[in-house]
This record gives structure tokens, sequence and C-alpha cells, in this order.
């Protein structure tokens, strides 16, 4: 069978990325022939073993942030959107007479699903949360949205909060929604004995600090629905109450240099702001980790919580979205969102108590017993089978 797997991102730095890119993986170890269309602001080349058509944009459009690009949906005039969606349409249309697909996989309820809703050819979405984001903020989008998700033969929700969104904003009946939640790299993402003065170098400047046995770690895009002013405005609070903890945020976004400037003005002492960190770090700091910090006001899913735990390490997570699908109080703990005050607590109690060495295993083993990516790929290969059998 051709799949044609769709993206409006890179397949590195965002969730639908990574999704996209192991699904791609993962249908070729099973026979089928895939090829992949995303958006990015460099060539990609034979980097990755299926083949790859760029659609290039120095500043590319996104829902939120990306490492790569700032741009919003939301700032394109009007005839910035109409240029596209041309550009989008044609590239696709000129792929698929090439290519010539049985199927095609679109992620996000956007751009890409409305492209191929006038094709012959049977399709299906997965809606990854910040898509409904978009969907809310911008009505200038609602008449391409509502058309892709209303011609396709199912939409994937990556969670129970997202299932429940669809249903919601794009008046789909529950029958056409599959619940599949993503999945991780097992092969990455599990403990590691890690060299914490060769990390120091890399991460720190050669500053020793992660000897630190009270490390807190956060992973996530720097944008506001992230919430990680709550964790700077906790941290006044953690920092006073325990010795030597250092707090590690690996990611980027609009708000670095602001939240940069608030931990500053806060006089926070272990704050470091890593940037954007590739897979193979995030997995140490995992795992050297004692506790992993989710502190979303609203979570499509959490894939950067379900890594940690993969890693050995516990979760405090905001109780919101996708994070309530997998997070108890047996991997972690939940805090109320937005309560800055209530995370300083979690966090104090999480170190003080031991998390790691009480729920760490425990948080491990389910991650890797629940949501792997062969698990994924089981579920979409039988998704797709269903869809071109009854496409056809």
């Amino acid at each position: 069978m051709k799949l044609l797997l769709i993206n409006h991102f890179p397949l590195e730095g965002s969730g639908s990325g990574i999704y996209t890119k192991n699904i791609a993986i993962k249908m070729m170890n099973k026979g089928f022939e895939v090829k992949v269309i995303i958006v990015d602001n460099k060539k990609v080349n034979d980097q990755y073993p299926f083949p790859v058509t760029t659609i290039f944009y120095p500043q590319f459009p996104c829902f939120t942030t990306h490492p790569k690009s700032n741009k919003t949906f939301y700032d394109f005039s009007r005839e910035e959107m109409n240029e596209y969606f041309n550009i989008f349409k044609s590239t696709i249309e000129d792929e698929i007479e090439f290519f010539n697909p049985d199927l095609i996989h679109c992620q996000h309820l956007w751009i890409a699903p409305y492209a191929v809703s006038h094709l012959d050819i049977p399709y299906l979405v997965t809606s990854h949360g910040t898509d409904i984001k978009g969907f809310i903020k911008d009505r200038r989008y609602h008449h391409a949205a509502l058309r892709g998700a209303q011609n396709a033969y199912k939409i994937v929700a990556v969670s129970k909060k997202v299932k429940e969104q669809i249903k919601e904003h794009y008046n789909i009946n529950e029958d056409k929604i599959q619940l599949i939640w993503n999945g991780f790299d097992e092969n990455l993402f599990s403990p590691r004995e890690v060299d914490l003065d060769e990390l120091s170098k890399e991460l720190l400047e050669n500053k020793n600090t992660l000897a630190s046995d009270k490390i807190v770690s956060f992973v996530g895009k720097l944008t506001h629905f992230k919430g990680v002013d709550l964790l700077l405005e906790a941290g006044k609070i953690y920092e006073k109450e325990l010795n030597n903890v250092v707090t590690l945020i690996s990611g980027d976004g609009e708000l670095r240099e602001e939240l940069k400037y608030r931990a500053k003005k806060l006089n926070l002492k272990n704050f470091y702001f890593l940037g954007n960190q590739p897979q193979e770090n995030i997995a140490k700091i995992n795992s050297i980790a004692k506790v992993a910090v989710v502190p979303s006001r609203d979570e499509p899913f959490g894939l950067v919580a379900l890594e940690a735990m993969a890693c050995g390490t516990p979760v405090i997570a905001s109780k919101t979205g996708g994070l309530t699908d997998f997070i108890n109080n047996e991997v972690g703990r939940f805090f109320p969102e937005d309560n800055y005050k209530a995370l300083a607590k979690s966090i104090i109690s999480s170190l003080k108590e031991n998390d790691k060495k009480t729920k760490g295993e425990i948080a491990k083993q389910y991650a890797h017993n629940n949501f792997s990516w062969n698990k994924v790929a089981d579920q979409l290969e039988k998704l797709y089978l269903e869809t071109v059998k009854e496409g056809n």
C-alpha cells in the first residue's frame, strides 16, 4: 500500500513532526511504501529512510511557536493566506500525480485536509490539539478546516480532551473519531547512565551544577499555554525551602527573553534556559532529573511527560487536557491548573519524599507497556486498511 503523510511542520521540533516521522518509519517496517510532505525553512536531504518533499517557507506559520519559526497563521494577511493555500495545494497535487497513493494521512484539522478534500483518494486526519486552538482563535480558517474535517473518513484524536473538542467545534459524530494516544521512542527514552561532568560542559558551559541531587526539569515550547511562568514563580518558593535545587528549562519560543528577564527579577539562583535541545540530550536530562514538571494551562496530550516517565522520572503536571489520560498518583502528582503555590508545594514534596525512588520505576513500566510507537502503528495500520477498503 502507498501511504502519503502530510504535515504543516518540520519533522523535528514539534510533537506532530515527531509523530509523522515515527509513523513513517513504522509503516515502512510493515511493508508500506511511504512518502512525506512537510513545511520547513530548509530543504530536507537524505537524512530519513523515506522520501520527503519540502514546501519551503523561510518563516513558516505555526499555531503557537516552533524552534524554527515564531510566525503564526494568525499573522497572515488574506493575501498571504491565499498564497500559502495555493502553494500547499499545488505541491500536494504534483506529488499525488507522481506518487499515486492509496491513502493520505494528514496532520492537523487545518489546511492539509482541505487541500486533499476534493480528490478521489481516501484520507484521514490526526488532530494534535493545537489545530483546535487555531480554529478557536482565527475564524478565517473555519471554511477550510471544517471541509477538511467533515470529508475525512476518520479523525484520530490523541487524547480524550481532543476528542471532546473535535465533537464540540467541528460538528463531527463520535463514531467518526478514533482515540489513538501518542507514542514515544522506546530506544531513545529509557533510563540511562549519564556522565554528569560531560553533560554539564555541554549544557552549562563547564559548570558542575548537574551534580545536584535535586534536579527539576521542564521541556517544551516557551509560550503562554505551557505555563513556564508558573514554574518560575514556584521556583522562588522551592529554592528558599530546599538547598542546591537546579532547574533545567529545555525549549525555545517567543517568551524566552521575557522569561529569562523574569527569572532574573525573581533572583532565581539555579534556573538554566538551555534552548532547544536534541532528543538525545532530552533523554539524558530526563534520566538525571528527580522530577519533570509540565505546568501547562492547556495540554492536548503532553508527550514530554510520557518521555520523562519512560526514563523513570515522575511527573508533576497540571490537571488539564490529555495529561489526565496517563498521569496518576502512582507515577507522579497533579496540581491545580494555574496555581504556582500548589506547584511549588508539589515539587517540594516530590523532592523531599524522593518520588524518583518510589514512583520512577512504576512510571517507566507504565509508559513502556502502554505507549510505544509500535502500538500506535498497529492501531493506525488497522485504520488504514479499513479506510482503503471502505474508500474503494
